[in-house]
């Protein structure tokens, strides 16, 4: 709340605006299935958990500009609730629990802010609205009944507070660092109990469970892909229509990408080897290639470096490899030219990550996004700063739907040993990721 503050301060001071106003954000609200009376298990809205770090349903929150204080704005409860919920807590619960100096009911919301603003006319709300990079969906601005009472700001507060998401706090990063190391301990499981015969879905078992067991990992990061086989090509495999049902073969490689989230706080690693647990010669090939351009990037990323330069040394770094097993020929640098990378990395090096897997912040006002093949899916193209956590999972993936039209393209045929291609139709895919946070001097992770 203090970065949130002082930013805001300092941009309000460097536009020549009044230094008075409350930001107010809304909290999540539970859902429910459909038309049922099932609810689904909550999860905060990210900006609000961020700020405030409160785990229930139904509540707001403000910050004093002037004063600096902090409001919570907890529902009114029903008194039945307590039969079938649990214990009502009192509003104290909430100010102790979540270190604010003040809690009121959402029914009191309009007089309490109104008293807090007293003296400086009209009351002026800092609200979230603006437009996630990543979704192309826009945070949705608080609501409540009376708020036409207030003049509303929509477009300040959304650009300054993503832009504290981007720089980690040393919590921050102790919350990220516990949920990569409960999830590397359950991939490191899962791999241990791989074999032919399994489910997919009984990987991704044993990663939850390992996850919850042993972490207190209630929520995921996102869905689970385990991909075997040709189904490792499937860059988001795992959703409903694909839903990790495989059944593992012997010698196909394993793609899994999975991360437990703790806190709000996420991790994102995929992990990929042989079902058997020996690599053939094609296999290591792939993943000998990713591996390589995975560990140059880490290497060489640090403050001041491009994001964009980097997804391109880990693309030349891949095509090098391929043209090394004889299944690309030609000159890499006219490869580079044609976007010959997109075509078996046809997404982006990273992502910034914290509270969302795809942390936002990724092109700020003044930042473009890249038009090229490949590039344009780039989370981000920014510089690289300290501060930032971020993912690097460069990958080598057979994707007929890429690669049958580049080798009948005139201008990319050439490049392609297409008997060998050939060979690895059904190889699937190979990604490796790790999640990196940027300090002073070099990339840890």
């Amino acid at each position: 709340r203090q970065k949130l503050l002082d930013s805001l301060l300092r941009h309000l001071s460097d536009s020549a605006r009044p230094l008075h106003g409350l930001v107010l954000l809304q909290g999540g609200e539970e859902q429910t299935r459909y038309c049922t009376d099932h609810i689904e298990l909550f999860r905060q809205e990210s900006y609000f958990a961020y700020l405030f770090g409160v785990r229930e349903p139904g509540l707001y929150g403000a910050i004093d500009i002037a004063t600096g204080k902090s409001i919570l704005f907890a529902p009114r409860l029903p008194a039945d609730y307590a039969v079938w919920m649990g214990e009502i807590k009192p509003l104290p619960y909430f100010q102790e629990r979540y270190m604010v100096s003040m809690v009121y009911y959402t029914d009191e919301i309009v007089q309490v802010l109104v008293d807090q603003y007293k003296g400086f006319g009209k009351p002026l709300l800092f609200l979230l609205h603006g437009l996630n990079t990543d979704s192309n969906n826009f945070s949705k601005p608080a609501e409540f009944e009376g708020i036409e009472k207030f003049e509303t700001d929509l477009t300040t507060l959304h650009p300054i507070l993503t832009e504290c998401r981007v720089f980690k706090s040393d919590l921050e990063l102790a919350l990220i660092q516990f949920a990569n190391d409960i999830s590397s301990e359950a991939h490191v499981e899962v791999m241990r109990k791989t074999k032919a015969g399994v489910k997919e879905y009984q990987l991704e078992s044993m990663f939850l469970h390992h996850t919850y067991m042993y972490g207190g990992c209630r929520h995921c990061s996102y869905t689970c892909i385990c991909a075997t086989g040709e189904n490792s090509a499937v860059l988001h495999y795992g959703h409903a229509a694909a839903p990790n049902d495989k059944i593992l073969e012997d010698g196909d490689m394993a793609l899994l990408d999975m991360g437990a989230e703790y806190s709000f706080y996420g991790s994102d690693i995929t992990c990929s080897f042989p079902v058997n647990g020996k690599f053939t010669s094609d296999q290591s090939l792939i993943y000998n290639a990713v591996l390589d351009a995975h560990n140059v990037v880490i290497t060489t990323m640090k403050p001041g470096v491009s994001w964009v330069d980097m997804h391109r040394l880990a693309e030349k770094i891949i095509l090098e490899s391929l043209i090394k097993g004889n299944i690309l020929v030609g000159n890499i640098d006219d490869m580079m030219v044609e976007r010959l990378g997109a075509m078996f990395m046809p997404h982006g090096l990273g992502h910034f990550l914290g509270i969302d897997t795809h942390d936002p912040g990724g092109y700020p006002k003044g930042v473009e996004r890249p038009k090229e093949p490949g590039l344009k899916s780039l989370r981000t193209a920014r510089q690289l700063q300290e501060g930032m956590v971020i993912t690097v999972e460069p990958g080598c993936y057979f994707i007929d739907a890429l690669l049958v039209p580049a080798m009948e393209n005139a201008n990319t045929s050439k490049f392609f040993n297409c008997e060998i291609v050939d060979r690895f139709k059904n190889f699937g895919g190979v990604r490796i990721e790790s999640d990196v946070f940027l300090s002073s001097l070099v990339a840890r992770h």
